[in-house]
């Protein structure tokens, strides 16, 4: 194994944390093909996308343990090899129900890139270096949202929704091999970890109950999940709603993934002003007045597209600068169980995913009110958390 250096090691832990968001981005565009060819609806093919969710949060619950119990690698490449294998299932899906499921098990095997890379940015890189590298990791992660869509939609259009999982499975194992290749081992196998259920629970409830990982991740988590309700709807939204078609559909959702891009890399301008939890706290207060308007504009017909668009982008800045600080607080107290604290935040972003994407698809009702009042009351209820779990836990946070 080669010894890589920080950009490439960045680009690799990145790539392996995008795993999970290229396959939920890049099949969006597909949704009306998808729902022509199975024979079914558009909402529910949306339950594909919440199924990627619920299996990303179980998944990770399951990894952080074998991670740090039988090191970084091994449960890495078992990871990666299901994921593969279960896009190649999902390419030859025959049902809606299939899908669901096949896209259940490909978010299991997935996911474990997201957990291991943020336990082996912990690992390798200083504490006080942590918050600069997830906003890098983060700015190779909003690739994902310019490009997947964009490429989705013209694969879709030209070679049919199932090259989109094809592709899926070719670009990851290309991942585990450079990963093979060129990543650092991190920490490595700790026999004393246990992995009796008792064991586990125990280790998930001592991080779970640090009033630091509690009020970040519950706070961070939510606004994380805000975007997942934009990311089920936008679909139904742009191209039935509005009437784009899937190759224009991936270019305004390439446009409005530069705003994640653009507004995580001023973390690092900002940090030299503010805390971290003062970024967040802005972000968010900015986000809900977004949300508001986002709202008024669904109910009285204000906007229209160009001012949706507008609203959306101002949004997602938002979500630029809330990842990477609140991913940091999170996982700052930890120092041998980085693994299991990766996992648990990881598991509970992608579980409120999850709901909030259920919701769009249970609410849909032909507008775009429950894309935008999703997305308005997880700023909304984010930044009550922070406030009054900060106010109530200051002492212990660090």
């Amino acid at each position: 194994m080669n010894k890589p250096g920080n950009f490439v090691l960045i680009l690799l832990l990145g790539a392996l944390a995008t795993i999970s968001p290229f396959s939920i981005d890049m099949y969006l565009p597909g949704f009306p093909g998808i729902a022509k060819a199975l024979d079914t609806s558009i909402d529910k093919v949306q339950l594909s996308l919440t199924s990627y969710f619920i299996g990303v949060a179980v998944g990770q619950l399951l990894y952080g343990p074998l991670l740090d119990r039988f090191g970084r690698r091994s449960p890495l490449y078992i990871g990666l090899f299901i994921y593969v294998c279960s896009s190649v299932l999902c390419a030859f899906a025959g049902s809606v129900e299939s899908l669901i499921a096949f896209r259940l098990l490909q978010a299991l095997g997935g996911c474990v890139g997201m957990v291991a890379s943020q336990a082996l940015v912990r690992d390798v890189f200083p504490a006080n270096k942590t918050a600069q590298v997830f906003s890098l990791i983060t700015l190779v992660i909003a690739v994902s949202p310019m490009i997947a869509p964009t490429i989705g939609g013209y694969v879709t259009a030209h070679a049919g929704w199932q090259w989109v999982f094809i592709i899926l499975g070719s670009i990851t194992a290309l991942i585990g091999l450079a990963s093979y290749y060129y990543l650092p081992p991190g920490k490595g196998p700790n026999p004393a970890i246990s992995l009796l259920p008792h064991a586990v629970v125990r280790n998930f409830f001592l991080v779970g109950s640090h009033p630091q990982f509690l009020v970040y991740s519950l706070a961070g988590g939510l606004a994380m999940a805000a975007p997942f309700a934009y990311i089920a709807g936008s679909p139904d939204v742009f191209m039935n709603i509005y009437g784009l078609t899937e190759q224009q559909y991936g270019w305004v959702f390439a446009l409005l993934a530069a705003g994640l891009i653009g507004s995580s890399q001023f973390t690092h301008i900002l940090l030299r002003y503010w805390k971290s939890e003062q970024i967040i706290r802005y972000a968010l207060l900015s986000q809900g007045v977004i949300g508001i308007l986002l709202v008024a504009g669904t109910l009285y017909g204000g906007w229209g597209l160009y001012g949706l668009i507008v609203l959306l982008f101002l949004f997602l800045c938002g979500h630029g600068l809330i990842g990477p600080n609140a991913t940091s607080l999170t996982l700052a107290p930890f120092e041998h169980h980085a693994g299991s604290a990766a996992a648990l935040l990881g598991a509970w972003r992608m579980g409120a995913g999850a709901i909030m994407s259920a919701m769009v698809s249970f609410l849909h009702d032909d507008t775009a009110m429950p894309m935008v009042g999703v997305m308005a009351g997880c700023a909304w209820i984010s930044l009550l958390i922070l406030l009054l779990g900060r106010a109530l836990t200051a002492r212990y946070i660090t």
